[in-house]
C-alpha cells in the first residue's frame, strides 16, 4: 500500500509544470564522479538572529508635517533673510504700506517671502489632496469634493504667485 502512495506522489510532481526546482533538476543529470567511498557531506547550517533595536517610526502624518515645515522654512528663504537682513515692510510718503519690492526680483521684503511661502506651500497642498482623492475609488462624491478643493487651492495659488510676480516683475515695455 505504501508504494502505491509513493508512486501516486511522484505522478503528480511529475505532472505539475514547475513543480521541481532548478537544484534537483541539475541535481539528477550530474553524477557523482568520487564513487561510494567519498560523500557529500550535508551540513546543516545553524540560523543566526541578529539582535536588531527596533524603534517606533512616527506616523506618517507626522513626517509630512515634518517634511512642509521644512520646505516652508526654506521657501521662506530664511537664509537670504539672515544673510541680506532686509526690512520686513515699508511705507510711503502717505504712510501706506508696501508689501512687495516694486522694480527688484532679487529683493523681497520679510513680509513677501512669507506670504510666497504660504502659496507655495496651498499649491503643494492641492497636489497632496489630489493623490488623497484617489484613494476615495468607491466614494466618488467625496473624491469629487476633494478634487474640486485641489483645484481650486492650485489655481488660486498659482494665480496669487503669478499676481506677485507681476507686480513685481518690471514691465518692459513701460517708458517711464
Amino acid at each position: 500500500m505504501r508504494k502505491q502512495v509513493k508512486i501516486k506522489d511522484q505522478n503528480k510532481k511529475k505532472e505539475i509544470l514547475g513543480s521541481e526546482t532548478i537544484f534537483e533538476k541539475i541535481k539528477k543529470k550530474t553524477p557523482w564522479i568520487f564513487g561510494q567511498k567519498i560523500r557529500k557531506p550535508k551540513i546543516i547550517f545553524p540560523k543566526f538572529k541578529r539582535p536588531r533595536l527596533r524603534l517606533p517610526l512616527p506616523p506618517k502624518s507626522f513626517i509630512i508635517i515634518g517634511i512642509f515645515t521644512i520646505l516652508f522654512i526654506l521657501q521662506t528663504g530664511v537664509i537670504y533673510l539672515i544673510v541680506k537682513k532686509p526690512p520686513s515692510m515699508v511705507s510711503d510718503n502717505n504712510n501706506i504700506p508696501i508689501l512687495i519690492w516694486y522694480d527688484e526680483i532679487y529683493e523681497a521684503f520679510i513680509i513677501e517671502s512669507i506670504v510666497a511661502s504660504v502659496l507655495m506651500l496651498l499649491f503643494s497642498t492641492g497636489f497632496i489632496f489630489i493623490y488623497h482623492a484617489s484613494k476615495y475609488v468607491y466614494n466618488k462624491k467625496f473624491a469629487d469634493w476633494i478634487l474640486v478643493i485641489a483645484f481650486l487651492l492650485i489655481v488660486l495659488a498659482f494665480g496669487m504667485l503669478q499676481f506677485m510676480l507681476d507686480i513685481k516683475i518690471p514691465d518692459p515695455f513701460d517708458k517711464n
